[in-house]
Order: structure tokens, then C-alpha cells, then sequence
């Protein structure tokens, strides 16, 4: 592809757009994400090892019963109010209306998961009180995508970080209080109703109403095409968290906080580098399938697939190999058995990262079905690799089976990519080398964590991104898409100005 015919596939001014939300999404990110993540490590010391355990299956449960009451219908109606601004309205009364009906079927089945699981009185006694953030949270999400679909993507970051702030206060407050874990999910469902209340008035500004009465055929169609992605969400979010439930279940919840705490790293990072990514580039994503731009659409799953591995690769090593002193500083020395969890589950993290990019491909193409045939087949795998290996490794086998069955359910994705056979040859090269640079930088970490950690960190990070550096420049459509992005994004024109562009 020539540099003139891949410039033209990003639209400047998509390019421009797309760039200063990602751009708005990864600050609102670095401060919500990054205030959670620390938090998340204050409630290490703030509950006991079985409480944070408690904390992370109840968490896990929530997770997953969240599916329901969302029922596809968000990504749906962030996809056709994207393309059609008219249908806001009465995609709003839709799902006004059934979203809360699907909550409190929610609420019952994880009530009766806790008795079905075998969890003891202390979760069971929990569970209706966390399940009432299932009523909360769905009144939220359903204007954080209306949002969205408008390309309205500061005001959403913005309530994003207050919510946070917002949460941290009033948990932090309840625990020092003594309230304990009740205090803790009080708190939590009252900041998710100031966040539902803030998304309501800054919908309310923007004009879009709710439509009355209820369009039973949009919802017939939302509902239709929601169906596969609600399911496909639900096994996904079981596949993620079905570990820690199972982990719960056959050795203890303290094993489990182990495991949470390795999860709590690996989910901060795919929130940070790909959620934050993908759905600010699904509209623009969404509008050029939409219009027949076949060519641009790949181009983007293409470049975005490869830079996130670009990211991850590293993500992975430096992790895994580094992963004692990390435990060590982020969790103290009650959670040093976590060290051998995260060292194989960030590898979860990276794959799924680059399995997201064509889960998302499929679901602008609204074979959404497909999906959901994939992540049956890894959930399934998941599960009967952690039943087997749990009793027999530990918990660290539970890492284990999530990496084996993430590798199954990215090459199956991988298939479904048009082409992908002949772009992953004229891909080869580049890989390879990639892949290459990962490795020295592997053999370099070895033989200087011995002697410093931080000088390990240091040098093997310049080693690869010397490498990386290297292998982008020397690609005309790598240049093109950097500096389309860069460029687009606030100050990155001065920026490349100065360091003499990227192309």
C-alpha cells in the first residue's frame, strides 16, 4: 500500500475526532483508573486476606450478572445512534423500559448463585445488598452510551473521574468508620447513583428525550440484535471471573484474594490500553463499514491489532519477569504467593488485548453470533482446565487455564478476520522481528534482575523501544498512521514538529 493511498484511508477530520476522544477516554483513564488502582491496593491492607477474597468473588458475581440487564443493547444502540442521530430517542425509551425489567432477573439469579455455588453465610448475606448496584448502575451505563454515540466523549471522562472520586471517599469513609463490608457496598451504590444522576443531566443538556410510547419495534430489533452480544458479554465476563468464583468455591476465598490482587493488575491494564482504545475509535470504526469503506475498515483493524501488540508484548515481559519485586512494593509481603499467579495471568492480559480488536471487528459487522460460538468454547475450556488444575497446581492453575483458553479464543477470532491468511504473511516479517526485539529484551531482563531491578527495567525498556522505534520507522504505513494519529491529537502536531515527524 502506497503512502498516498494509505493516507487517504483515515479521513483527516475522522482522524482529528477520533484522536482527541481517545485522547479524552486515556486522561480520564490515567486519573479514574489510576486512582482506582490504588485504591484497590489500600483495600488489601484495609480487609483482611479472606475479606479481600470475599470482596473479589462478590465482585466477580456482579461482573458477570451486569451482562443481563445491559442485554447488548448498549453497543447496539452505540452503534445505530452513531449512524442515525434520530434514533436517540426512542433507543432511550427502550430501553428505559426493559433494561430495569432484565436487572431485577439480574438480582434474583445472583441471589441464587450464591446457594447454588455453596458459598458460606457471609457471602450469602452480601449478595442482596452488592445486587441492588445492578438497578444503579444500568440507569448510568444506558447514557454513558447515548453519550458516546454522539462523539461526546469529555463529559463522560469527566463524570467517569468524579464517580471514582467519588466512590474512594465514601468506601473509605464507611471502612474507617467500622461499617465493614456492609459500609462498603453502601457506599459503592451511592456513588453509583450520583453517577447515574450526573449522566442524566448532562443527557438532558445535550436534548435527546425519551420516546414515548415505547417503539416495540426498535425494540424487537435491539433486543434481536443485542441478543448474541448479551450472551456473548455474559460468557466473556464468565470466562474472565469464572477463576476467582471457581477458586472460591474449591479452596477458599483466601486463595482467591491471591488471585484478585494478580487480576486487579492485568484488568487495569486492558481498561487502560485497549478498552480505552476501542471504544473510542468504534463510531469512526462503525461509520466506515456503515458506508461501504471496506479498505479503511481493515486498515484500522490491522493497525490497531498490530500497535496493541506492539504495547502488550512488552506489557507481558517485563511483567512476568519482574513480577516478585512488583507483589512485593504493590501488595506487601501477606500477598507474596500472588507473585506466581501474575507472572502466567498478565499474559491473559496481553492476549485478550489483541483478541478484543477483532471481537469488536465482529461486532461492527453484527456477527456478534460468531462471537459468542468463540467465547462458549473458551469459557468451556476454561472451566475444565481450572477444575482440574486447581486441586492439583493451586491457584496458580487457575491463571494457567485462563491464558491456554485466551489462546484458543484469539486464533478463532483471528479466522473470522477476512483475509487474514494473506495479511498475516505480508504481516510476517514485521512480526517476526517484533517478536525477536521481545526476545532480547527477555534475555536481558534475566541476566540483570539478579543484579537490579530498577536497572533491568531501565535497559531493557530502552532495548525495546529502541527495537520497536527501529521496525515503525522503517514502515511507510506505519508513519502514515502514527502521524495521522499523532497529529490529530492536541499538541501532537507541535510535537512532531519538533522530533521531525514521523513519516
Amino acid at each position: 500500500m502506497s503512502d498516498a493511498s494509505s493516507a487517504t484511508l483515515l479521513d483527516a477530520a475522522a482522524a482529528r475526532t477520533a484522536a482527541r476522544n481517545a485522547a479524552a477516554l486515556a486522561l480520564a483513564s490515567i486519573l479514574a483508573k489510576g486512582a482506582l488502582f490504588v485504591w484497590q491496593l489500600v483495600l488489601t491492607r484495609l480487609l483482611a486476606q479472606a475479606g479481600y477474597g470475599i470482596y473479589g468473588t462478590i465482585g466477580g458475581m456482579l461482573s458477570i450478572a451486569a451482562a443481563v440487564p445491559d442485554f447488548g443493547m448498549g453497543m447496539i444502540v452505540l452503534r445505530d445512534v452513531a449512524q442515525r442521530r434520530d434514533l436517540a430517542g426512542r433507543a432511550l425509551g427502550v430501553t428505559l423500559t426493559i433494561q430495569p425489567l432484565l436487572a431485577a432477573l439480574a438480582y434474583l439469579g445472583l441471589i441464587a448463585a450464591g446457594w447454588l455455588l455453596g458459598y458460606d453465610e457471609t457471602i450469602r448475606g452480601l449478595l442482596p445488598l452488592a445486587g441492588l448496584s445492578l438497578f444503579v448502575d444500568v440507569l448510568g451505563n444506558m447514557v454513558h452510551n447515548q453519550l458516546l454515540a454522539r462523539e461526546q466523549m469529555v463529559i463522560p471522562s469527566i463524570i467517569g473521574v468524579a464517580h471514582i472520586g467519588a466512590l474512594i471517599v465514601l468506601v473509605g469513609a464507611a471502612l474507617l468508620g467500622g461499617l465493614g463490608m456492609v459500609g462498603l457496598y453502601g457506599a459503592t451504590l451511592a456513588a453509583g447513583a450520583l453517577r447515574a444522576l450526573a449522566y442524566w443531566l448532562a443527557l438532558i443538556q445535550t436534548g435527546v428525550r425519551a420516546s414515548w410510547p415505547v417503539d416495540w419495534r426498535l425494540a424487537r430489533r435491539l433486543a434481536i440484535n443485542g441478543a448474541p452480544l448479551a450472551l456473548n458479554a455474559f460468557l466473556g465476563l464468565a470466562y474472565q471471573h469464572a477463576d476467582k468464583l471457581i477458586t472460591t468455591a474449591t479452596i477458599g476465598a483466601e486463595n482467591t484474594a491471591l488471585l484478585t490482587a494478580a487480576f486487579v493488575i492485568v484488568q487495569g491494564a486492558i481498561e487502560l490500553l485497549s478498552t480505552t482504545v476501542l471504544v473510542a475509535v468504534f463510531p469512526l470504526m462503525s461509520r466506515q463499514h456503515g458506508d461501504g469503506r471496506r479498505d479503511a475498515f481493515d486498515f484500522l483493524v490491522e493497525k490497531i491489532a498490530y500497535f496493541t501488540l506492539v504495547v502488550t508484548l512488552p506489557l507481558g515481559i517485563f511483567t512476568s519477569l519482574l513480577a516478585s519485586p512488583l507483589v512485593a512494593l504493590l501488595f506487601g509481603p501477606t500477598f507474596t504467593r500472588t507473585t506466581d499467579v501474575l507472572a502466567v495471568l498478565i499474559w491473559y492480559g496481553a492476549i485478550t488485548m489483541v483478541a478484543n480488536v477483532f471481537a469488536q471487528m465482529l461486532t461492527i459487522q453484527n456477527r456478534q453470533r460468531r462471537t459468542l460460538l468463540i467465547r462458549a468454547c473458551g469459557l468451556a475450556l476454561n472451566v475444565c482446565l481450572s477444575l482440574i488444575l486447581l486441586p492439583r497446581v493451586g491457584v496458580a492453575g487457575a491463571a494457567v487455564s485462563s491464558v491456554i483458553a485466551e489462546l484458543l479464543t484469539t486464533a478463532l477470532l483471528l479466522r473470522q478476520w477476512e483475509g487474514a491468511g494473506a495479511r498475516l504473511r505480508r504481516l510476517a516479517p514485521r512480526l517476526g522481528r517484533l517478536l525477536a526485539a521481545g526476545a532480547i529484551t527477555a534475555a536481558v531482563l534475566l541476566l540483570l534482575r539478579s543484579l537490579n531491578g530498577v536497572l533491568a527495567l531501565v535497559v531493557g525498556g530502552l532495548i525495546y523501544l529502541g527495537a520497536a522505534g527501529r521496525l515503525i520507522a522503517a514502515t511507510p504505513e506505519d508513519r502514515d498512521f502514527l502521524h495521522a494519529v499523532l497529529t490529530a491529537m492536541p499538541g501532537g502536531a507541535r510535537l512532531v514538529g519538533r522530533i521531525g515527524g514521523v513519516r
